[in-house]
């Protein structure tokens, strides 16, 4: 009964759900331990999970401290999509340099972080343990919390990341520091795109979400690849970039295009 609906929407057939949050989405806990969240503190982020190598220092106010990025387009742009093996072998040369680029940016040793997050999954598996490897290596060299973090949730959790940056030893009150500078709050609505995850969620609190609508197509950067690709366009830096660089020269009323999915009654698209 569920062919041809979205992958992983709760519609009641789930007998146990997982909810590191507690069931108000608030009650997080690491295993190793977390830095003390009564004042400011920093962590080092690590991800791997696909392509490209990234790392970044980020205070407790959401202020990027330092970071850095290895991109692998020019890798896989003659194989006009992303080759497993070769983005693993990369993420291997540059994890290193990546991750020490990012201390450097942020004027700090690895000493002077207060834990270590790295990505877990979703992602391709042999590019995830490249990340996850030598966040766990760090950690436990030099005695830092390790907190796996779920790609798709930190897509979401981006959007309570203040917009514009405030001094955090500010003697403002929360309620004083201006609505644009504040993290959004939960509960909130959001639209995930991201691989083959393209989901409307209701975001409860941390570890704690809804899925009320997916995809029940190819992801929106593997369709605009295939695209690219038949039309002969390179594909190093994405698929989308290329196609929507072509499409502003085109004439958006030369062809009549439906409304899709009109008449379903259900939040998949």
């Amino acid at each position: 009964k569920f062919i041809g609906l979205a992958k992983a929407v709760d519609r009641g057939q789930f007998q146990n759900t997982y909810s590191p949050g507690g069931t108000d989405g608030t009650g997080f806990v690491a295993k190793s331990g977390l830095p003390d969240l009564t004042k400011s503190f920093c962590v080092l982020g690590i991800e791997s999970s696909c392509d490209d190598t990234g790392a970044a220092i980020i205070r407790s106010d959401g202020t990027i401290l330092g970071e850095s990025l290895a991109s692998q387009d020019a890798i896989h742009e003659e194989w006009g999509g992303i080759v497993p093996g070769l983005a693993m072998a990369a993420h291997q040369e540059n994890i290193d340099r990546v991750v020490q680029s990012a201390l450097d940016n942020a004027n700090m040793q690895i000493e002077d972080v207060d834990a270590i997050g790295v990505t877990v999954g979703p992602g391709l598996e042999i590019c995830l343990r490249v990340g996850c490897n030598k966040a766990r290596e760090l950690a436990v060299k030099h005695e830092k919390p390790f907190v796996g973090v779920h790609h798709l949730e930190a897509h979401i959790l981006m959007a309570r990341i203040p917009s514009e940056k405030y001094n955090s030893n500010s003697e403002q009150s929360p309620d004083e520091i201006p609505s644009s500078n504040r993290a959004m709050e939960f509960p909130f609505l959001a639209l995930l795109v991201s691989g083959g995850h393209c989901q409307i969620l209701r975001c409860i609190g941390i570890g704690k979400y809804t899925i009320v609508g997916g995809t029940i197509d190819d992801s929106l950067g593997e369709a605009f690849d295939k695209t690219a690709r038949l039309l002969g366009l390179p594909v190093g830096g994405g698929g989308g970039p290329a196609v929507e660089a072509l499409a502003k020269d085109g004439d958006p009323k030369s062809v009549t295009l439906p409304i899709p999915l009109q008449k379903r009654k259900d939040c998949d698209f």
